[in-house]
């Protein structure tokens, strides 16, 4: 005997296969949020398709028009219609998601707008007729025969006017043409032996906003040009190239110098096998890169390319694809701290000739035709000049440096000189303000801040013994006990071992409950549960934390302040010399530890301009 079915009330709602055009408005939602998403599909459509000149017309910041020329391989009009449905693609072969090598698919994105604009499509093949076709607010049109040179014309119109509510949630026309001008730069950036060209018709006559012409030559001078195009010439002037590979990751791009530093992140260009990404771990890569050099309210500037197989990196976090997620975010991480820092390390002294150059610059600019240059008076008259110099007696300095009676450099024997100016920081000829070292080399002049020199070194000197002989840690008389969720308390305890390296000993007390047993000697007293916590965000953020490291760095940052040489110390001719070999024997001595120059280097020939010699 059957039992009874239950009666079904006409009152519940019933699941219901929702219709093509909702399916696509609702795609439209995830891929395009607003006017510069529908160009980024639409610039990056054209790259797939091989494209070496893309042009972008806009008008009210890509609202009421988005037109994207590019002369790619072109669509045949029998597949145009196929192009516009879901999931249609010519990018994937088979159905391995985790292989993707392009930046999408034609049919990714173009019914997600024919859905919510008024799309025409118009290409034409190598060797076939140009053919055209419509789709609007994803009521599909017939092909029909079209002209066209070559290439593909795409031309959304109205964006959004079949769903008028998301229009009111876009922001003003200056916003959101600022918004398209960044996406085709970055795209820009990732493409440099394409060419590039934004126009905006929003008055009537277009006009060009941006052009960037297609670069030759190899990779490394293709992206100098186009970085200079972009970034402008004082990145491309302070910027280092960076070429280092770890177990199939390849970094390649230009970091800019500690000492061209911005007041936020704006500058930082991140990409993934050429796809511009704003990735948690490799921002929180950059920034530990640099910790060393720079003071936490300063960013650094850099264009960072990671090349890796697709397999080992996950494209389809995020439907935009401004995410990725690496099968190994620890030697991404890495490579991108190592490779940034060595690249540093061997350009060290590029931070003095560039800021001479802003300096030489200035002044140059200061001159006009009209002003000749100013003439300083070196020499003052008798009456003026003082009888005697007395200096008073500071007090003790680290390091051996000897109290001195003078700043001159007098009794230097003259072969002695002459072999020291043979060194990158040539021979110390005075010392001026008691604070700056004269140093003559074989092209110029060197002028060095003898505080911010020693201090870098005094520092550097503290971080080798700290390798050398690990982190002091101090213990607890009685056990501090943190109470964490249990998740949070196994994250911790994971990554135990590299605490107790920096002097930080955790030990299990029961579930999700941690007993800080030693913590490191040099920070003093500390708030345990504050510090655990401040970890727990830092892993959650990058996945992985130098907090404790960095708050040890920065106590040694400001021991080597207070314990290096003062501004006002007159010092002693071999005691300047000294310093200068010490810095030429140490890493990154070329900034100090807030990332401001140590010297300053003028070549001859800067000087000579100067005083109107050439």
């Amino acid at each position: 005997m059957n039992a009874p079915q239950p009666k079904i009330s006409p009152d519940l709602p019933q699941i219901r296969q929702l219709d093509e055009t909702v399916i696509n408005r609702i795609a439209a939602g995830e891929v395009v949020e607003r006017p510069a998403s529908a160009v980024k599909e639409l610039i990056e459509n054209a790259i797939d398709a091989g494209a070496t000149r893309i042009d972008v017309t806009i008008s009210h910041g890509g609202k009421t028009l988005i037109r994207v020329t590019d002369d790619g391989c072109g669509i045949p009009g029998p597949d145009l219609p196929l192009a516009l449905s879901r999931h249609a693609t010519s990018k994937i072969d088979g159905s391995d998601l985790l292989d993707i090598r392009s930046f999408g698919f034609r049919g990714e994105a173009l019914p997600s707008l024919g859905a919510v604009g008024r799309l025409t499509i118009t290409s034409r093949p190598s060797g076939a007729e140009a053919h055209t076709i419509a789709c609007v607010g994803g009521t599909l049109g017939a092909v029909k025969p079209a002209a066209l040179t070559s290439g593909t014309t795409v031309e959304l119109r109205d964006l959004f006017y079949a769903t008028p509510a998301r229009l009111k949630f876009l922001r003003s026309d200056r916003a959101e043409t600022q918004a398209i001008s960044e996406v085709v730069k970055r795209l820009a950036m990732a493409e440099p032996f394409i060419g590039f060209t934004l126009r905006d018709e929003t008055g009537g006559e277009p006009r060009v906003t941006f052009r960037a012409d297609a670069q030759s030559g190899d990779l490394f001078d293709a992206l100098a040009g186009r970085l200079a195009t972009v970034l402008g010439r004082d990145f491309a002037e302070n910027a280092i190239p960076l070429d280092a590979e770890r177990e199939g990751l390849h970094l390649t791009g230009y970091a800019a110098l500690p000492t061209y530093s911005r007041g936020s992140s704006v500058a930082q260009f991140l990409f993934v096998n050429g796809r511009p990404v704003k990735d948690k771990l490799l921002i929180g890569a950059l920034r530990g890169a640099y910790a060393d050099y720079l003071s936490r309210d300063r960013h650094p500037a850099a264009v960072l390319f990671l090349d890796v197989d697709p397999q080992r990196v996950d494209v389809n976090v995020h439907p935009a694809k401004s995410e990725v997620r690496f099968r190994e975010p620890g030697l991404a991480r890495g490579l991108i701290v190592s490779g940034i820092r060595h690249a540093l390390a061997e350009a060290g002294h590029r931070a003095s000739t560039t800021v001479a150059g802003e300096v030489l610059g200035a002044m140059r600019a200061e001159r006009t035709e009209e002003q000749p240059p100013r003439i300083y008076q070196m020499d003052r008259p008798a009456q003026e000049r003082p009888q005697s110099y007395r200096f008073p007696t500071p007090a003790p300095e680290p390091m051996g440096f000897a109290e001195a009676p003078t700043g001159r450099v007098e009794d230097t024997p003259q072969g002695v000189e002459e072999t020291l100016t043979h060194h990158p920081l040539g021979a110390a000829r005075g010392q001026v303000h008691e604070n700056y070292i004269i140093a003559q080399t074989e092209s110029g002049m060197v002028i060095v801040d003898q505080h911010a020199a020693h201090e870098r070194l005094v520092y550097e000197k503290l971080k080798r013994q700290m390798a050398e002989n690990g982190v002091a840690a101090q213990a607890l008389l009685i056990p501090e006990i943190v109470e964490l969720s249990e998740q949070d308390a196994a994250t911790l305890l994971a990554h135990a071992e590299t605490f107790a390296r920096m002097g930080l000993t955790l030990e299990p007390f029961g579930p999700g409950t941690i007993a800080v047993r030693e913590t490191p000697a040099i920070l003093g007293e500390i708030n345990a549960e504050a510090l655990l916590r401040d970890v727990l965000d830092e892993l959650d953020d990058i996945g992985q934390s130098q907090l404790v490291e960095a708050r040890i760095e920065a106590i040694l940052s400001r021991v080597a302040c207070h314990g290096s040489i003062r501004s006002g110390r007159r010092m002693r001719a071999e005691e300047m010399n000294a310093l200068l070999r010490e810095m030429e024997a140490t890493p990154h001595s070329g900034q100090c530890n807030h990332g401001r120059p140590t010297y300053v280097e003028l070549k001859l020939h800067d000087i000579e301009r100067l005083f109107g010699r050439r």
